[in-house]
């Protein structure tokens, strides 16, 4: 199990990076589906790895990165549906 958390956190990092790196690079734009969804899905994979090792500081940061994701993604439908 713990490998698993482990590969879990791991991934979760590396698409973090590959999200920050497409925005910097100008291949996605940071209210996209693309950015915003990798950012949902990293997250959610390191609240599991952060709660599962007690980091709870990393977890609340996590946490608090997938709500500004639900919320921008939710943003967009509202005002696409508007």
């Amino acid at each position: 199990m713990d490998s698993f958390i482990n590969i879990l956190g791991w991934v979760g990092t590396i698409i973090y990076l590959i999200a920050y790196g497409l925005v910097s690079a100008k291949k996605a734009e940071s209210d996209s589906w693309l950015y915003q969804g990798m950012n949902m899905v990293a997250g959610v994979m390191l609240i599991i790895n952060t709660i599962y090792l007690r980091a709870y500081p990393s977890a609340g940061l996590n946490i608090a990165w997938v709500g500004i994701a639900i919320v921008t993604l939710g943003r967009k439908v509202w005002i696409k549906n508007g």
